[in-house]
């Protein structure tokens, strides 16, 4: 049931079903199937899509490929529509990007930073605010993922870098729209739920290797926040008997086992600080004995969460994904002993993800744009973009967008 009573809130619930549809499905889906998708009387769809465009949210285009007859129409982001400011910050460089409703992203800057709060998040909120000042009121929000426990709404702590409760809000500045800060963990999840191998899953484990590990249980499509907000941390579990100290100020974390540190410190490497992504890819290409006791500890890990949570899927970025793929064996046979005689009966798929490094740069995006598709976010859009769009764009408008950058899928 979705609670509306006039015939004014059930427009705007349609309204955000359809906006919904043409986001998740990549702007790929013409007319004809968003309204046979969502059961909509065909001149419901037609009022809708009018009422969408007339605000500045969506444009349609031919099919392509479509030669005969009238042509079919396929709703997608107008080019003066709304777009999510995303960015990924990780321990050594930040990547900065403008996305479209459907999903369509723009790399505009990538820069590497010092490691420290104020020389990583200061540029950052530079950046942010520039391309803001020329995208205007295009911009909904800007959805910031970082490595590491988000508290509160924005207190981050990195303990790899050695960051302790930093104000994320406070350092990026003021930036005149609404912002979203999340950890990359948990944000990269929530893309792999609504983008990738978690979709229509009701119970996975989503785990982000980069320098270190991050983990986190996804149930219908939602990374589960904890109390504080502060989830996705599985990689602080005690997992192998190890005594060593985490930066984290645990002992014996499983993310010590894996990721770029672990590789960089089994072959002898300096690791820490966010440095040494180059070297550690380089492990990664060349030493079999260091991919092969990283997947272990993978593998084991994963066992417990397995026995722990009983996911469906079990999906794998960053790092993980070429664990998977280098050392895939090695991963399941360390993974197979430490399971419960139920679950080796029908054990999860362990799948790579299908979005690769880019999920919390996209979880992000979600984040901005979970904001937006609501009846709330688009009446205040509408209020705010009151002559956004009277005219309708011709093609070659919409073909070179007003977003600068490189272009990526």
């Amino acid at each position: 049931m979705n609670g509306a009573t006039t015939s004014g809130e059930l427009r705007a619930h349609n309204r955000v079903r359809l906006l919904r549809a043409v986001h998740d499905c990549g702007a790929t889906r013409t007319r004809s199937q968003l309204t046979r998708e969502l059961g909509l009387a065909r001149g419901t769809a037609s009022v809708l899509v009018a009422g969408l465009a007339e605000d500045g949210l969506l444009h349609e285009e031919p099919a392509p490929g479509h030669t005969r007859g009238r042509p079919t129409q396929v709703p997608g982001p107008h080019p003066r529509g709304p777009v999510a400011l995303a960015v990924d910050v990780r321990e050594d460089a930040w990547e900065l990007a403008a996305c479209e409703l459907g999903g369509r992203v723009t790399v505009l800057d990538v820069r590497p930073h010092d490691g420290t709060p104020e020389g990583t998040l200061g540029p950052l909120g530079e950046a942010i605010a520039g391309h803001g000042r020329r995208l205007g009121a295009r911009v909904a929000g800007v959805g910031v993922a970082l490595a590491g426990p988000i508290r509160h709404g924005g207190l981050v702590d990195i303990a790899h870098l050695g960051w302790r409760s930093v104000d994320v809000p406070a350092l990026l500045g003021s930036l005149g729209t609404p912002l979203v800060v999340g950890n990359d963990t948990a944000l990269a999840a929530l893309a792999e739920a609504r983008r990738g191998r978690l979709r229509g899953v009701r119970v996975g484990v989503h785990l982000h290797v980069d320098f270190d590990l991050g983990g986190v249980l996804v149930l219908d499509g939602h990374a589960v926040a904890g109390a504080s907000g502060a989830g996705a941390e599985f990689g602080h579990m005690r997992i192998g008997g190890s005594e060593r100290r985490c930066p984290c100020g645990a002992i014996g974390c499983w993310g010590m086992d894996v990721g770029a540190n672990a590789l960089l410190r089994h072959v002898g490497l300096a690791y820490g600080g966010g440095r040494g992504r180059q070297q550690a890819e380089q492990v990664l290409a060349t030493s079999e004995e260091a991919v092969l006791a990283a997947a272990r500890a993978l593998g084991r890990g994963v066992a417990a969460l397995v026995n722990a949570h009983d996911p469906e899927v079990v999906t794998l970025s960053g790092h993980g994904v070429e664990l998977r793929e280098r050392a895939g064996e090695a991963l399941l046979a360390a993974c197979e002993p430490g399971l419960m005689a139920i679950r080796r009966d029908c054990p999860p798929r362990i799948e790579a993800s299908a979005l690769g490094w880019r999920g919390s740069l996209l979880g992000a995006m979600e984040s901005v744009f979970d904001g937006l598709l609501t009846p709330e976010g688009l009446e205040a859009w509408r209020k705010n973009h009151p002559d956004q769009a009277r005219d309708t764009p011709d093609r070659q408008s919409v073909t070179h967008s007003t977003l600068d950058g490189e272009s990526a899928p």
